[in-house]
């Protein structure tokens, strides 16, 4: 049954029988046998056939959710077993949104060095994005916002508060200045992420607030590239302290602070709402816990 279940999963995420065998390591004749021998047991059917993939059911999207649950909590079990006569090993999978990419290593390193038999594997992708990987159980936790969209089925630990510099030239309209308002940074090009990145919505709003309607010069949904265009000294951007920080400027650029208003977001570490948690999800949630007063004091003193 679990494996069946595994089927249904991997064909929701691929949402192609071929590709949904191949990541199961099955031939695509067995993952089609075995949905259908679900479905007998069911009493219903769960794919929507033709000469490709449909879709589901709605009996099928009732029995994918249950799937998600059944699934996670036979790996938990897994998990917990083979910690219990190993220790903690295995991958932990991490997420986390662009502007929070400089912190993860605040959480991997000391998680390594009490647990050295970890492995991560780590990817940067839009907070949109995060939840539908933890749903799916492709990854097992995240970084990401917490207060500005809903996040879902999550327990979630906040780590830190994001505040925002606009990094323009040293010799631009306000490379001398201490400090800039949103007002002032509305009124000047600029190049930012793409809009399906929540921090791209988050500075559209604050610019929006304050008047601007036009849009930017360049968008991107990398940093590296957002961050090469500044460091030439001829664009201006919107970044976090902590991005605009973890990064060389040149001599030629400055990182000045946006008040009025100082506003800031909630970032945090976000795993499944699920008990009892794996056991490297329990984990994770511990040294969070532990890190997060000394992640914020750092990002704070930016």
């Amino acid at each position: 049954m679990i494996e069946r279940l595994e089927f249904i999963l991997a064909l929701a995420r691929e949402r192609h029988f071929g590709r949904a065998a191949q990541v199961c390591h099955v031939s695509q004749q067995t993952l089609s046998a075995g949905v259908k021998q679900l479905e007998e047991r069911l009493g219903v059917m769960l794919v929507q056939r033709g000469s490709r993939f449909q879709g589901f059911t709605p009996e099928g999207e009732r029995v994918l959710e249950w799937a998600r649950r059944i699934v996670a909590d036979a790996r938990a079990m897994r998990d917990e077993v083979a910690s219990l006569r190993r220790g903690l090993a295995g991958t932990l999978r991490l997420a986390a949104i662009p502007t929070a990419t400089p912190i993860v290593a605040a959480l991997t390193t000391p998680f390594r060095t009490r647990h050295p038999e970890v492995r991560f594997s780590v990817q940067s992708t839009t907070s949109g994005e995060i939840g539908r990987l933890i749903a799916d159980l492709e990854i097992d936790a995240g970084i990401t916002y917490l207060e500005n969209e809903p996040l879902g089925r999550l327990t979630a630990v906040p780590l830190y508060r994001e505040r925002y510099r606009l990094l323009t030239a040293v010799d631009g309209v306000f490379g001398a200045r201490e400090t800039v308002t949103w007002e002032e940074v509305a009124r000047i090009p600029l190049c930012l992420l793409t809009p399906d990145m929540q921090n791209r919505r988050i500075i559209d709003r604050h610019l929006t607030s304050v008047g601007r309607s036009s849009p930017p010069l360049l968008e991107s949904n990398s940093m590296i590239v957002l961050l090469t265009h500044v460091r030439t000294a001829k664009w201006a951007s919107i970044m976090p302290a902590v991005l605009a920080d973890s990064f060389r400027l040149s001599d030629r650029v400055r990182a000045v602070p946006i008040v009025e208003p100082d506003v800031s977001h909630l970032i945090g570490l976000v795993v499944p709402e699920r008990e009892p948690m794996t056991p490297l999800c329990a984990a994770l949630i511990v040294e969070a816990r532990a890190s997060a007063a000394g992640i914020a004091q750092d990002i704070a003193i930016l």
